[in-house]
């Protein structure tokens, strides 16, 4: 049964970094896209990034581009987003997700994990 798990969030200041990895046990994610996104209460869930296997392709929406990477270690069967100069309006629940292709484009997004809290405080 696939399972993906995020780690990585917490509390952290204006201006810091953080490293999310997102772990994918029961299943490989070589040959398949992975996709960050974020959610705050009461607002719809935002996609960020994505990234492909087969040609390690990464997209990223062009208000993070500058502060986030997106990056795969399909060995360690992980997805990571890093995250540099933290801003409060950063703060969300910060979810992975799995696309049921190799394809960032299509949006197809099957599975997704329970997501880590980032909190960026001023």
């Amino acid at each position: 049964q696939l399972v993906l798990v995020e780690s990585g969030g917490g509390l952290v200041r204006s201006g810091g970094s953080l490293r999310l990895s997102c772990v994918a046990s029961g299943f490989s994610l070589d040959g398949y896209a992975v996709g960050w996104y974020r959610q705050t209460p009461g607002e719809d869930l935002e996609g960020l990034a994505c990234i492909q296997s087969a040609d390690g392709q990464a997209y990223l929406i062009e208000s993070v581009k500058d502060r986030f990477t997106i990056s795969r270690d399909d060995a360690k069967n992980t997805v990571y987003l890093q995250i540099d100069s933290l801003k409060p309006e950063d703060t969300a629940v910060y979810k992975c997700a799995l696309d049921n292709t190799d394809d960032c484009v299509d949006g197809d997004m099957g599975s997704w994990g329970q997501g880590t809290q980032v909190t960026v405080t001023s």
